[in-house]
């Protein structure tokens, strides 16, 4: 109201000003001082008007999903038609030149479900604070959830024109990071490139960042290094929580604080030519420890457990990362190739386990499974890819990864609902097309193919990271089949008193491969287990998906 009166004033003060033939009574009311304080007055609401709003983007996605997977046991397992709505709300503002906010609200959801809501305790025990999930969300928008509207990003960012003087220009950012879709990850998703690497680090998380473009000083183009640190999951206890009336306190029975620290360094960049390279150490990380069938039974008849303890989640150790992507955005200058791209990426993992703890193992009765305890080990990938276009509104992408025995990256939000194809400890293949069917309207058909050596691409860390090779476990699980034993068998095994039927299958293997009674025994043991597992493990992995995009 006050706005409207006070341009009423000014619109009506500018006649009498520029009218030379208005009444002199009129135009002496407002003298040329007052007017040139209202014409400034006016002009600085205007100002404040225009940039006084958040500009808005809408990317709506509508998503048909076939998954299918592949069982160590020879089973079958998947979903024909699975259908989903992501909605990302887009926002930012500028005030000025020098700060910038920018956040995302984001839905994404299956037709017709709440993943969100904890229904089951026993098949699904991730929904209460300090049982799974809850107490870190690195997922949280990746997955499919619930029709409610969350924050996936909110940050501002300060750019600077110079820094300590020198001819540096800089930015800060602090906030919830741009922190999944990262650089070469972008290019089968449609998106711009987010802020890390994709091939090592794709998850939700908060934090800072601040870089510095060298390219001035060094007369490299796009010479650029960003450091980068952030919180994963805090063990601050909520608020009424049932820890007296302390809230927000340490809370010793939760994970503690998960951090991570690195950087970003970009040797050259010209547009066409682009490499990228990162480093990272992270602190306290999660692991889920899943006890075998012999833990279990142990617990269950009040005895020890093993080494592992009971299963939930637990934190056991840092680990380092590190990665160098490359991409070639145009083989030529114009013409076809103009617009082709090719990419190679390397990266590189390694586990620093706590003393006494594993990170990527498993201990059991009858042996240690992928790293002992305080065994550090170190993991590799490396990924290539191309996108070509096809046709003036088409682009054709096909990639290929491989992931060595311990490979372990961050990337927990990859989106591809069957599991992430870049975690693989194996190969993984992927091919799509895109097409821009209108301005606003995308479409897009993918075929997502996980080909597993070892168990674990998908796990945390601890016994739920252990790289089982799944050969053996299939040749297990036979040998144990053939044996004719049943579980009840084995429990007394387990017990320690093995009735006649598993002494009879310990003495064949005795006689058969020359090994000891407890070598036989752990065998037999192994191959139990592999049965117990073999129904659970993932050997492979289909997503086919098409989808169709709304962004405006």
């Amino acid at each position: 109201m006050n706005k409207l009166v006070t341009l009423s004033v000014i619109a009506a003060s500018t006649i009498v000003y520029a009218g030379g033939d208005i009444e002199p009574n009129i135009a002496n009311t407002v003298n040329e001082d007052a007017l040139a304080k209202l014409v400034k007055k006016v002009n600085k609401i205007k100002a404040h008007d225009a940039n006084d709003n958040i500009k808005w983007n809408v990317d709506f996605r509508t998503a048909l999903d076939s998954i299918n997977y592949d069982m160590a046991d020879g089973s079958t397992r998947g979903k024909d038609a699975l259908f989903s709505n992501r909605l990302w709300l887009n926002m930012a503002y500028a005030p000025d030149t020098k700060n910038v906010f920018k956040g995302q609200l984001s839905m994404y959801k299956a037709y017709g479900a709440q993943f969100g809501q904890r229904t089951n305790p026993t098949l699904s025990p991730f929904g209460i604070r300090g049982g799974g999930f809850d107490t870190f969300d690195w997922v949280t928008q990746e997955a499919l959830t619930d029709d409610r509207l969350r924050v996936r990003q909110a940050y501002w960012l300060y750019l600077g024109d110079t820094f300590l003087g020198a001819d540096i220009p800089w930015t800060f950012s602090l906030g919830r990071r741009p922190s999944t879709g990262g650089f070469l990850a972008n290019l089968r998703n449609d998106d711009a490139a987010q802020s890390p690497l994709g091939h090592i680090i794709n998850v939700n998380f908060d934090g800072l960042s601040s870089k510095l473009d060298l390219s001035n000083i060094t007369g490299v183009s796009g010479m650029s290094f960003k450091i980068c640190m952030g919180l994963g999951s805090t063990n601050a206890a909520p608020r009424i929580s049932n820890l007296s009336a302390t809230d927000y306190q340490n809370d010793d029975d939760a994970l503690e604080d998960t951090q991570l620290a690195g950087f970003i360094f970009e040797p050259y960049n010209d547009g066409q030519y682009i490499v990228k390279t990162t480093a990272f150490k992270a602190f306290n990380m999660p692991g889920f420890d899943t006890p075998s069938f012999f833990q279990a039974f142990a617990e269950s008849q009040g005895q020890p457990v093993g080494a592992n303890g009971p299963a939930g989640f637990s934190q056991n150790g840092d680990m380092y990362g590190a990665a160098i992507s490359v991409l070639v955005d145009g083989l030529t200058d114009d013409g076809f190739l103009s617009e082709t791209k090719l990419f190679g990426s390397f990266a590189w993992s390694k586990t620093d386990p706590d003393a006494g703890k594993q990170m990527l193992g498993l201990s059991t009765p009858f042996g240690t499974f992928g790293a002992a305890p305080d065994e550090a080990k170190s993991g590799t990938s490396y990924w290539i890819g191309a996108q070509v276009p096809v046709t003036e509104d088409g682009k054709f992408g096909l990639e290929y990864n491989h992931g060595s025995q311990y490979w372990r990256p961050f990337d927990y939000a990859e989106d591809t609902l069957a599991g992430s194809k870049l975690a693989v400890r194996g190969d993984a293949f992927e091919a799509y097309f895109t097409y821009q069917l209108t301005d606003a309207l995308s479409a897009q058909v993918r075929y997502t193919k996980m080909d597993y050596e070892y168990t674990g691409s998908n796990g945390f860390f601890a016994s739920g990271g252990t790289p089982f090779k799944i050969e053996d476990v299939k040749k297990g699980a036979q040998f144990f089949g053939s044996t004719g034993l049943t579980r009840a068998d084995m429990s007394t095994f387990e017990a320690g008193a093995p009735n006649a039927a598993v002494q009879g299958v310990v003495g064949n293997i005795m006689s058969q491969s020359g090994a000891s009674q407890q070598a036989a025994g752990a065998q037999l043991g192994g191959s139990y287990l592999s049965a117990q597992m073999a129904p659970t493990i993932v050997e492979a992995a289909q997503d086919l998906r098409f989808y169709i995009r709304y962004r405006f």
